[in-house]
Protein backbone atom coordinates (compact mmCIF):
# COMPACT_ATOMS: atom_id res chain seq x y z
CA UNK A 1 0.00 0.00 0.00
CA UNK A 2 1.30 3.38 -0.95
CA UNK A 3 0.31 7.14 0.43
CA UNK A 4 2.18 10.28 -0.80
CA UNK A 5 1.60 13.22 1.76
CA UNK A 6 1.76 11.38 5.79
CA UNK A 7 1.10 13.48 9.22
CA UNK A 8 3.99 12.30 11.32
CA UNK A 9 3.18 12.44 15.04
CA UNK A 10 6.26 12.44 17.90
CA UNK A 11 5.70 12.10 21.29
CA UNK A 12 8.61 9.36 22.68
CA UNK A 13 9.81 12.14 24.95
CA UNK A 14 9.98 15.40 25.62
CA UNK A 15 10.07 17.16 22.17
CA UNK A 16 6.08 17.22 20.73
CA UNK A 17 6.53 17.04 17.12
CA UNK A 18 4.29 17.10 13.98
CA UNK A 19 5.58 17.29 10.21
CA UNK A 20 3.85 16.37 7.15
CA UNK A 21 6.45 14.74 4.57
CA UNK A 22 5.99 13.21 0.62
CA UNK A 23 6.82 10.06 -0.54
CA UNK A 24 9.18 9.53 2.42
CA UNK A 25 11.77 12.27 1.76
CA UNK A 26 10.46 16.10 0.68
CA UNK A 27 9.51 17.33 3.78
CA UNK A 28 7.22 20.04 3.25
CA UNK A 29 6.78 21.31 6.97
CA UNK A 30 8.49 20.09 10.69
CA UNK A 31 7.58 21.68 13.84
CA UNK A 32 8.82 20.80 16.94
CA UNK A 33 7.63 22.36 20.30
CA UNK A 34 10.24 21.92 22.54
CA UNK A 35 9.83 21.18 26.38
CA UNK A 36 13.55 21.58 27.87
CA UNK A 37 12.58 24.74 30.02
CA UNK A 38 9.93 22.78 31.44
CA UNK A 39 12.76 20.08 32.48
CA UNK A 40 15.54 21.94 33.36
CA UNK A 41 14.57 22.97 36.66
CA UNK A 42 13.92 19.15 37.70
CA UNK A 43 17.64 18.52 36.18
CA UNK A 44 15.69 16.08 33.78
CA UNK A 45 13.14 14.42 32.04
CA UNK A 46 10.03 14.14 34.54
CA UNK A 47 7.60 11.83 33.06
CA UNK A 48 4.23 13.00 33.91
CA UNK A 49 5.00 16.73 33.43
CA UNK A 50 6.17 15.83 29.79
CA UNK A 51 2.65 13.35 28.99
CA UNK A 52 0.98 16.48 30.87
CA UNK A 53 2.69 18.99 27.99
CA UNK A 54 2.47 16.79 25.15
CA UNK A 55 -1.68 17.22 25.53
CA UNK A 56 -1.61 20.55 25.57
CA UNK A 57 0.91 20.68 23.18
CA UNK A 58 0.04 18.74 20.53
CA UNK A 59 -2.94 19.45 18.47
CA UNK A 60 -1.97 22.90 17.89
CA UNK A 61 1.81 21.72 16.67
CA UNK A 62 -0.23 19.33 14.33
CA UNK A 63 -2.26 22.32 12.92
CA UNK A 64 0.65 24.24 12.38
CA UNK A 65 2.49 21.42 10.97
CA UNK A 66 -0.80 21.18 8.24
CA UNK A 67 -1.34 24.56 7.36
CA UNK A 68 2.58 25.02 6.64
CA UNK A 69 2.52 22.46 4.21
CA UNK A 70 -0.09 24.20 2.77
CA UNK A 71 -2.40 21.77 2.39
CA UNK A 72 -6.36 21.03 3.92
CA UNK A 73 -6.79 17.94 6.36
CA UNK A 74 -8.33 15.94 3.76
CA UNK A 75 -5.08 15.68 1.76
CA UNK A 76 -3.50 13.78 4.33
CA UNK A 77 -3.21 10.16 3.46
CA UNK A 78 -1.80 8.82 6.14
CA UNK A 79 -1.16 9.07 9.75
CA UNK A 80 2.21 8.46 11.61
CA UNK A 81 2.93 7.94 15.48
CA UNK A 82 6.25 7.02 17.72
CA UNK A 83 4.61 3.91 19.58
CA UNK A 84 8.03 3.10 21.55
CA UNK A 85 10.65 3.19 22.71
CA UNK A 86 10.30 5.78 25.13
CA UNK A 87 7.79 7.38 27.76
CA UNK A 88 5.03 5.26 28.42
CA UNK A 89 2.42 7.73 28.87
CA UNK A 90 4.31 10.52 26.34
CA UNK A 91 3.88 7.73 23.82
CA UNK A 92 0.40 7.14 24.69
CA UNK A 93 -0.52 10.95 23.67
CA UNK A 94 0.66 10.84 19.89
CA UNK A 95 -0.57 6.81 19.28
CA UNK A 96 -3.78 7.93 20.72
CA UNK A 97 -4.54 11.28 18.60
CA UNK A 98 -2.50 9.62 15.46
CA UNK A 99 -5.68 6.53 15.74
CA UNK A 100 -8.24 9.23 16.26
CA UNK A 101 -7.16 11.19 13.06
CA UNK A 102 -6.36 8.32 10.99
CA UNK A 103 -10.15 7.25 11.97
CA UNK A 104 -12.06 10.78 11.41
CA UNK A 105 -10.18 11.37 7.43
CA UNK A 106 -10.28 7.52 7.08
CA UNK A 107 -6.45 6.95 6.36
CA UNK A 108 -4.30 5.00 7.24
CA UNK A 109 -2.71 4.49 10.78
CA UNK A 110 1.13 3.38 10.66
CA UNK A 111 3.13 2.50 13.90
CA UNK A 112 6.87 3.49 13.93
CA UNK A 113 9.48 2.85 15.63
CA UNK A 114 11.83 5.68 17.24
CA UNK A 115 14.67 4.27 16.45
CA UNK A 116 13.74 3.19 13.10
CA UNK A 117 13.41 6.93 12.64
CA UNK A 118 16.20 8.09 13.55
CA UNK A 119 17.92 5.95 10.42
CA UNK A 120 15.45 7.52 8.06
CA UNK A 121 16.67 10.90 9.32
CA UNK A 122 19.75 10.80 7.14
CA UNK A 123 17.57 10.20 3.99
CA UNK A 124 15.74 13.14 4.55
CA UNK A 125 18.33 15.66 3.04
CA UNK A 126 20.61 12.58 1.25
CA UNK A 127 17.78 10.53 -0.11
CA UNK A 128 20.63 8.90 -2.60
CA UNK A 129 22.52 7.35 -0.02
CA UNK A 130 23.86 4.66 -1.34
CA UNK A 131 23.84 1.05 1.43
CA UNK A 132 25.52 -1.30 2.84
CA UNK A 133 25.66 1.90 5.63
CA UNK A 134 27.06 1.99 9.53
CA UNK A 135 24.75 4.12 11.27
CA UNK A 136 25.93 4.99 15.12
CA UNK A 137 22.89 5.77 16.47
CA UNK A 138 23.69 7.91 19.98
CA UNK A 139 21.11 9.61 22.16
CA UNK A 140 20.32 10.11 25.57
CA UNK A 141 18.53 7.14 25.68
CA UNK A 142 20.30 4.71 22.85
CA UNK A 143 23.52 4.26 21.51
CA UNK A 144 23.77 1.93 19.10
CA UNK A 145 26.44 0.54 16.29
CA UNK A 146 23.67 -0.62 13.21
CA UNK A 147 24.47 -1.89 9.60
CA UNK A 148 22.26 -1.29 7.13
CA UNK A 149 21.37 -3.65 4.62
CA UNK A 150 18.91 -2.25 2.68
CA UNK A 151 16.02 -0.47 3.07
CA UNK A 152 13.66 -1.68 6.55
CA UNK A 153 16.59 -4.42 6.75
CA UNK A 154 19.18 -3.79 9.58
CA UNK A 155 21.79 -5.34 11.96
CA UNK A 156 22.39 -4.27 15.27
CA UNK A 157 26.44 -5.10 15.82
CA UNK A 158 26.41 -3.46 19.19
CA UNK A 159 24.62 -1.29 21.79
CA UNK A 160 25.45 -0.20 25.07
CA UNK A 161 25.19 -2.46 28.50
CA UNK A 162 24.63 0.45 30.75
CA UNK A 163 24.63 4.35 30.26
CA UNK A 164 23.81 5.79 26.53
CA UNK A 165 26.51 8.12 25.76
CA UNK A 166 23.67 11.06 25.94
CA UNK A 167 22.78 10.11 29.54
CA UNK A 168 26.87 10.07 30.51
CA UNK A 169 26.96 13.84 29.26
CA UNK A 170 23.92 14.78 31.20
CA UNK A 171 25.25 12.98 34.37
CA UNK A 172 28.42 14.86 34.55
CA UNK A 173 27.16 17.64 33.40
CA UNK A 174 24.44 17.46 36.55
CA UNK A 175 27.78 16.53 38.53
CA UNK A 176 29.63 19.50 37.06
CA UNK A 177 27.08 21.98 38.12
CA UNK A 178 25.91 22.80 34.25
CA UNK A 179 22.82 22.22 34.09
CA UNK A 180 20.27 20.29 31.96
CA UNK A 181 20.88 19.24 28.63
CA UNK A 182 23.95 17.97 29.31
CA UNK A 183 25.64 17.39 25.88
CA UNK A 184 24.91 21.05 24.49
CA UNK A 185 26.64 22.80 27.80
CA UNK A 186 29.63 20.42 27.44
CA UNK A 187 29.90 20.71 23.84
CA UNK A 188 30.27 24.57 24.36
CA UNK A 189 32.65 24.22 26.93
CA UNK A 190 34.31 21.76 25.34
CA UNK A 191 35.61 24.73 23.11
CA UNK A 192 37.46 25.85 25.67
CA UNK A 193 39.33 23.23 27.31
CA UNK A 194 41.96 20.27 26.32
CA UNK A 195 40.87 17.29 25.32
CA UNK A 196 44.25 16.03 26.68
CA UNK A 197 43.86 17.52 29.91
CA UNK A 198 42.93 14.28 31.83
CA UNK A 199 43.59 10.60 30.27
CA UNK A 200 39.51 9.19 31.31
CA UNK A 201 39.15 5.58 30.67
CA UNK A 202 37.71 4.24 27.14
CA UNK A 203 36.10 1.31 28.49
CA UNK A 204 35.78 -1.54 25.73
CA UNK A 205 37.34 0.35 23.10
CA UNK A 206 38.64 -2.85 21.17
CA UNK A 207 36.11 -4.83 22.82
CA UNK A 208 33.83 -6.37 20.38
CA UNK A 209 30.91 -3.71 19.44
CA UNK A 210 29.27 -2.65 22.29
CA UNK A 211 29.76 0.02 24.24
CA UNK A 212 30.08 1.17 28.36
CA UNK A 213 29.56 4.68 29.44
CA UNK A 214 29.28 4.17 33.25
CA UNK A 215 33.35 4.11 33.82
CA UNK A 216 34.17 7.21 32.50
CA UNK A 217 30.94 8.49 34.00
CA UNK A 218 32.66 7.61 37.74
CA UNK A 219 35.62 8.52 36.81
CA UNK A 220 34.67 12.13 35.93
CA UNK A 221 32.99 12.26 39.49
CA UNK A 222 36.37 10.94 41.33
CA UNK A 223 38.85 13.34 39.20
CA UNK A 224 36.84 15.90 40.54
CA UNK A 225 36.53 14.83 44.00
CA UNK A 226 40.58 14.24 43.88
CA UNK A 227 41.05 17.38 42.03
CA UNK A 228 38.23 20.22 42.51
CA UNK A 229 40.41 23.05 41.19
CA UNK A 230 40.68 21.67 37.79
CA UNK A 231 39.17 24.00 35.37
CA UNK A 232 36.07 22.70 34.24
CA UNK A 233 36.80 22.99 30.72
CA UNK A 234 39.68 21.17 30.80
CA UNK A 235 37.26 18.43 32.48
CA UNK A 236 34.09 18.53 30.33
CA UNK A 237 36.80 18.36 27.08
CA UNK A 238 38.28 15.87 28.12
CA UNK A 239 35.37 13.47 29.40
CA UNK A 240 33.99 14.34 25.65
CA UNK A 241 37.01 12.98 24.17
CA UNK A 242 36.92 9.81 25.60
CA UNK A 243 33.61 9.46 24.98
CA UNK A 244 33.81 10.11 21.24
CA UNK A 245 36.95 8.25 21.39
CA UNK A 246 35.48 4.94 21.74
CA UNK A 247 31.94 6.47 19.19
CA UNK A 248 33.80 6.98 16.29
CA UNK A 249 36.38 3.70 16.54
CA UNK A 250 33.89 1.08 16.77
CA UNK A 251 32.23 2.68 14.05
CA UNK A 252 35.11 3.04 11.93
CA UNK A 253 36.17 -0.63 12.71
CA UNK A 254 32.55 -1.60 11.71
CA UNK A 255 32.49 0.45 8.37
CA UNK A 256 35.80 -1.04 6.87
CA UNK A 257 34.79 -4.75 8.68
CA UNK A 258 31.86 -4.85 6.55
CA UNK A 259 33.11 -2.33 3.53
CA UNK A 260 30.42 0.08 3.78
CA UNK A 261 29.71 2.86 1.47
CA UNK A 262 29.24 5.09 3.90
CA UNK A 263 28.80 5.69 7.68
CA UNK A 264 26.42 7.93 9.08
CA UNK A 265 25.47 9.67 12.13
CA UNK A 266 21.68 9.79 13.98
CA UNK A 267 20.34 10.58 17.50
CA UNK A 268 20.35 13.69 19.64
CA UNK A 269 23.87 13.52 20.30
CA UNK A 270 24.73 13.79 16.54
CA UNK A 271 24.77 17.29 16.82
CA UNK A 272 27.79 17.26 18.89
CA UNK A 273 30.89 19.12 17.02
CA UNK A 274 33.61 17.03 18.29
CA UNK A 275 31.97 13.83 17.22
CA UNK A 276 30.78 15.48 13.88
CA UNK A 277 34.59 16.45 13.01
CA UNK A 278 36.07 13.02 14.48
CA UNK A 279 33.57 11.73 11.75
CA UNK A 280 34.14 13.14 9.17
CA UNK A 281 38.22 13.17 9.32
CA UNK A 282 37.83 9.72 9.51
CA UNK A 283 35.75 9.23 6.72
CA UNK A 284 38.05 11.27 4.41
CA UNK A 285 41.11 8.74 5.70
CA UNK A 286 39.27 5.81 4.70
CA UNK A 287 37.63 7.35 1.38
CA UNK A 288 33.76 6.30 2.05
CA UNK A 289 31.26 8.94 2.70
CA UNK A 290 30.02 10.68 5.59
CA UNK A 291 26.63 12.17 6.05
CA UNK A 292 25.83 14.01 9.62
CA UNK A 293 22.29 15.01 9.33
CA UNK A 294 21.88 18.77 9.96
CA UNK A 295 21.26 19.99 13.92
CA UNK A 296 17.48 19.76 13.41
CA UNK A 297 17.12 16.39 12.31
CA UNK A 298 19.48 14.70 15.02
CA UNK A 299 17.20 15.46 17.65
CA UNK A 300 13.89 13.83 18.15
CA UNK A 301 11.05 15.31 14.71
CA UNK A 302 8.05 14.11 13.38
CA UNK A 303 9.54 14.23 9.98
CA UNK A 304 11.96 10.96 10.32
CA UNK A 305 8.63 9.44 12.11
CA UNK A 306 6.43 10.27 8.82
CA UNK A 307 9.66 9.07 6.50
CA UNK A 308 9.77 6.15 8.34
CA UNK A 309 5.82 5.31 7.90
CA UNK A 310 5.93 5.50 4.26
CA UNK A 311 8.43 2.97 3.78
CA UNK A 312 6.72 0.70 6.23
CA UNK A 313 3.31 1.44 4.77
CA UNK A 314 4.83 0.63 1.60
CA UNK A 315 6.15 -2.67 2.72
CA UNK A 316 3.90 -3.82 4.92
CA UNK A 317 0.77 -1.95 4.88
CA UNK A 318 -1.24 0.03 7.56
CA UNK A 319 -0.75 -0.78 11.24
CA UNK A 320 -4.03 -1.98 13.44
CA UNK A 321 -5.62 0.25 15.73
CA UNK A 322 -4.80 -2.33 18.23
CA UNK A 323 -0.99 -1.28 18.37
CA UNK A 324 -0.54 0.19 21.52
CA UNK A 325 2.60 1.93 23.12
CA UNK A 326 5.66 -0.12 23.87
CA UNK A 327 8.36 1.80 25.88
CA UNK A 328 10.79 -0.99 25.95
CA UNK A 329 10.41 -1.48 21.52
CA UNK A 330 13.76 -2.34 19.95
CA UNK A 331 15.06 -2.07 16.46
CA UNK A 332 13.42 -4.46 13.85
CA UNK A 333 16.80 -6.75 12.63
CA UNK A 334 16.89 -9.25 10.15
Amino acid sequence: MSADRILGIETSCDETAAAVVSRGSNVMSSVVSSQIELHARYGGVVPEVASRAHVELLMPVVAQAVVEAGIGDREIEAVAATYGPGLVGALLVGVSAAKAMSMVWDVPFVAVNHLEAHLYASFLEEPDLEMPLVILLVSGGHTSLIVMEDHLRYRVLGSTVDDAAGEAFDKVARHLGLGYPGGPLIDRLSVDGDPTAIHFPRAMARDGWDFSFSGVKTAVVNHVRKNPDTPIPDIAASFQEAVVDVLIDKARRAAREIGAKGLCLGGGVAANSRLREKLLDVCVEDGIRAFLPSRAMCTDNAAMVAAAAWWRLEADGPSSLSVGADPSLRLPVL
